[in-house]
């Protein structure tokens, strides 16, 4: 499962709508949100997750289902096709690592409720979180490996890191919310397993609702790096496996232009999409759900 993106321009204020559960935004933000899809040239989510299930498939030898809870094929039709083909258990991963009620808790919300009108039978196995799992680690690792070996021959010095997740309102995480404790821990863990102790964590991608949200900012860490002399500074996602908006939009665009103005090159880590050691780690946490459920 992931969050969704529209298949073309027109259908973004649809899926706004989806996102905020109904409530409109202001018309200029909508705009907004318009122009940086178009700056983009569309959202290559929806293929890059099909690419990962196809991978997927062909290493546990069953069949993986997309379903997005903001946009078709909705989680409700994929859950329909899985009721179709027989399925009598089902192990259900949401493509966010770090768990929130504001993601993983909306996602098993929507599972739950086309699971209850159309598949009540179905057993579920609802994967909560996989912050820490080994083999995302690794792959986050060798991402980070070689972003810093590439920046390093351009910079002719270490590049700073500053480990970047998505935003959430701060509410969320006032009422015990465990997602900052786990973007906390997938950061230290993918430092640990580069062997680097020096690193920043910055929270992107804030809503336009206007009520407050979790920080620091990549750019308050862009301009304090920028303070201290600093001429480059490297970008790891670790909220994200796959390439998006919040990806090609917000770092590739707006924070390599921020960067600019400030005198500092922004270079990013490549995303994880479908490489092998990341269909390898799904297919482990996925195989050892279904063994445990066996014993």
């Amino acid at each position: 499962m992931a969050h969704g993106a529209p298949d073309r321009l027109d259908d973004i204020p649809e899926f706004l709508l989806n996102v905020r559960g109904g409530r409109p935004l202001p018309q200029a933000a909508v705009e907004e949100i318009v122009r940086r899809y178009a700056a983009i040239g569309g959202s290559p989510l929806l293929a890059r997750t099909r690419r990962q299930a196809e991978a997927l498939a062909r290493l546990l030898g069953l069949p993986v289902y997309v379903g997005m809870r903001n946009w078709k094929p909705f989680i409700a039709e994929a859950l329909e096709l899985v009721r179709r083909d027989g399925v009598k258990r089902l192990v259900a991963l949401c493509l966010a690592p770090q768990n929130s009620s504001t993601s993983i808790g909306l996602y098993r919300k929507s599972l739950e409720a086309a699971r209850s009108s159309g598949a009540p039978e179905l057993e579920v196995e609802f994967i909560e979180s996989w912050h820490d799992h080994p083999g995302l680690i690794a792959a986050f690792g060798k991402r980070l490996s070689e972003a810093r070996a590439r920046t390093y021959s351009e910079a002719g010095e270490p590049v700073p890191v500053v480990f970047t997740a998505h935003s959430v309102p701060e509410r969320t995480v006032a009422g015990g919310d465990p997602y900052i404790r786990q973007v906390r821990e997938t950061a230290a863990l993918v430092a640990q397993a580069v062997g680097m102790d020096d690193y920043r964590l910055a929270y992107q991608s804030q809503g336009m609702a206007g009520e407050p949200w979790i920080g620091p900012t990549v750019e308050s860490q862009i301009s304090e790096l920028a303070a201290e002399g600093r001429r480059h500074v490297l970008l790891a996602p670790i909220g994200f496996v796959s390439d998006h908006v919040e990806i090609l939009y917000d770092v590739d665009i707006a924070f390599r232009r921020y960067g600019e103005g400030k005198g500092v090159k922004v270079h990013r880590t490549e995303s994880l999409n479908d490489s092998p050691l990341f269909i390898m780690a799904l297919a482990d946490i996925v195989t050892t759900r279904l063994a445990a459920k066996v014993q």
